[in-house]
């Protein structure tokens, strides 16, 4: 049996899986929030605790950079060690990746189905892909053709210097750095990301905040609450910020695309992406996208994808756990 993890800063999901015959049949899953652990091991431990499989290989995609076996997050309350994993189920296989490795290895396995068109273009089927994930935190990764088949590539992209392309978005930089110190693309794209555009705007707007959305906010996450109020019209400023989040997600994606020449196509993951799905199909996406001025031809032709299935990142760090125990490798990747 094969047992997979996708850690994430909000939540994280465990799955266990029976490679038939090189097919990866689900067995059971669940899922957990994370900051409710003081640590991954107590985790699986919860998860595991009742279940009586013999785990051959594991692999868990985590929201961080992977460096010798070991794992850091900004958005994940604890440290992760390879070693302690490996002590813990008694089995040398096992193996830490980044949660945009797994996502991207969980997309070349989806069908069809998992995936909405959010903007219209001719992939290349031996292009490079890129897959940008916008949710607790922003990720990147790219998968590149081989002829043993496709080769992610982790990044940690989401944490490169934000951008601004307009006037508005230069002002928001300001605000971002009298905030931070610093402003890299997670500031912005990401669920605080955009409450920090809400933020930012109702200080450049001068507005005032009603009651009843005070209210919504001390009762809810604030991203979720403003997405709501943006979908619905029921607030103009949330409505705001969620335009040009749309706006800057598009931007950025464009940028992925051309640092990765990703022919093959574009892939939004995350929990935000499918939440704005009417949002994102509306045309300010797909124009921030091409506006990459002499290069804009070429990203004319990139397909942008939304991915629907929130399993991907599962199914990809089981395929990656399936990769070890076909190659009797478990070093971390």
């Amino acid at each position: 049996m094969i047992l997979a993890g996708d850690v994430g800063g909000t939540k994280t999901n465990f799955g266990v899986f029976n490679p038939d015959g090189g097919d990866l049949v689900p067995l059971v899953q669940g899922t957990f929030l994370t900051k409710d652990y003081p640590s991954m091991e107590k985790m699986l431990e919860a998860f595991l605790s009742d279940k009586k499989l013999a785990i051959s290989s594991a692999s868990f995609g985590i929201a961080a950079p992977i460096v010798d076996g070991h794992s850091d997050s900004p958005n994940i309350p604890w440290s992760v060690n390879l070693a302690d994993l490996r002590r813990q189920l008694n089995i040398p296989e096992v193996a830490l990746i980044n949660d945009l490795q797994a996502m991207a290895l969980g997309i070349v396995a989806l069908p069809d189905e998992s995936f909405v068109l959010v903007k219209e273009g001719t992939a290349d089927p031996r292009g490079c892909r890129g897959v940008i994930a916008a949710g607790t935190g922003l990720g990147e990764a790219a998968l590149a053709w081989t002829p043993a088949g496709y080769r992610v590539l982790p990044s940690e992209g989401g944490h490169g210097d934000f951008a601004p392309t307009s006037e508005l978005e230069i002002d928001l930089l300001r605000y971002l750095l009298r905030e931070f110190k610093r402003a890299s693309y997670e500031r912005v794209l990401s669920g605080p990301g955009l409450v920090n555009i809400y933020r930012f705007l109702k200080e450049y707007r001068k507005a005032v905040e009603p009651a009843w959305l005070t209210e919504a906010f001390a009762g809810r996450d604030a991203g979720e609450v403003i997405t709501d109020m943006a979908l619905t019209e029921r607030d103009a400023l949330c409505a705001e910020a969620v335009d040009l989040f749309v706006c800057i997600y598009g931007a950025e994606s464009g940028n992925m695309a051309l640092n990765f020449l990703a022919t093959g196509g574009i892939y939004l993951g995350g929990g935000i992406a499918p939440k704005i799905l009417s949002r994102l199909k509306e045309g300010a996406f797909a124009k921030a996208f091409t506006d990459k001025g002499r290069l804009s031809p070429i990203l004319s032709q990139i397909p942008v994808r939304v991915i629907m299935d929130t399993r991907a990142p599962l199914f990809g760090a089981a395929q990656h756990a399936l990769s070890l125990k076909h190659s009797n490798g478990g070093d971390a990747s």
